[in-house]
């Protein structure tokens, strides 16, 4: 496939995500620290003491883990392939190939600034272990990957962009192979009560500029389903992320400014911090 071709395959991004991953460069922000792009998974972290950089990178290594340790609990081989969708600056593929034996490990993401940054950021891995780690342009919803490629795929923070859960449950169920797995981590809203889905716009600035979109969690576990797979399980980690990312926040933001609203929107009941896990069935 030429460059043309790969162009012409890749969905166009939403203004914004084009933007924010794009020009604004949003792993330069001090808030993500150590060029991870997530909330952080706060269990082991004392936020009774004072947040560091080297918690905070911690925290956002842990959701990785949380996530691939999800994965890890399930029938897989004991050195999967896996792909992670949305894998911006590569810091989780890392996290993957250090700490979880691998034998392959590919991001992808929709952004090629995104992609360069990646390739810069983990170069040294890239010349050490190249033959394991590789990174590829693709959609969510348009995988440029063959069937029954990986034995698991992971995104994390990343699925609050895609457009179509639906496209992108039927491409995990494809690329997936016969007993593979799926993990997602991400916010949603809590269900598809009335007005539920305009209420983040009104709390939080990447709702209401369409960074983020705003759906129940249900609408992932309901595409996975449609899918074909099955063990749809769908676990809140609420608790070990917002007051912490909140406790992050605070160093920057008072409260009643707009990031300081994502604990506002969970302890609303608006919103809330979500694993999906399912399976290909074999």
């Amino acid at each position: 496939m030429t460059d043309d071709d790969m162009r012409q395959a890749v969905p166009a991004m939403g203004p914004m995500v084009e933007r924010t991953y794009g020009p604004v460069d949003l792993s330069r922000e001090p808030i993500f620290a150590g060029g991870f792009i997530n909330f952080g998974y706060w269990r082991d972290i004392d936020l009774d003491h004072p947040v560091g950089e080297p918690e905070r990178v911690r925290s956002q290594e842990d959701l990785y883990r949380h996530v691939l340790d999800s994965l890890t609990a399930a029938e897989l081989p004991e050195h999967p392939r896996i792909l992670d969708v949305g894998c911006g600056l590569g810091m989780g593929c890392a996290v993957a190939l250090r700490e979880y034996g691998p034998a392959a490990v590919t991001g992808m993401d929709i952004h090629p600034d995104q992609l360069e940054r990646a390739r810069d950021a983990q170069a040294g891995l890239l010349a050490a272990d190249g033959e394991r780690l590789r990174f590829v342009r693709g959609a969510a919803e348009r995988m440029p990957m063959t069937d029954g490629e990986f034995d698991a795929l992971i995104s994390v923070e990343a699925a609050q962009h895609f457009p179509d859960l639906d496209a992108f449950a039927a491409e995990a169920a494809r690329v997936l192979r016969p007993g593979g797995r799926v993990a997602v981590t991400s916010f949603f809203t809590v269900d598809d009560a009335p007005g539920r889905t305009e209420e983040p716009a009104r709390l939080l600035e990447t709702y209401a500029n369409g960074l983020d979109i705003a759906r129940p969690v249900q609408a992932l576990a309901d595409a996975f389903t449609a899918a074909g797979l099955k063990r749809v399980r769908v676990e809140s980690i609420g608790p070990d992320v917002w007051p912490g990312w909140d406790r992050w926040l605070a160093q920057w933001w008072a409260p009643g400014t707009w990031p300081r609203n994502f604990l506002r929107a969970y302890e609303d009941h608006v919103l809330d911090y979500y694993v999906v896990t399912a399976t290909r069935p074999v």
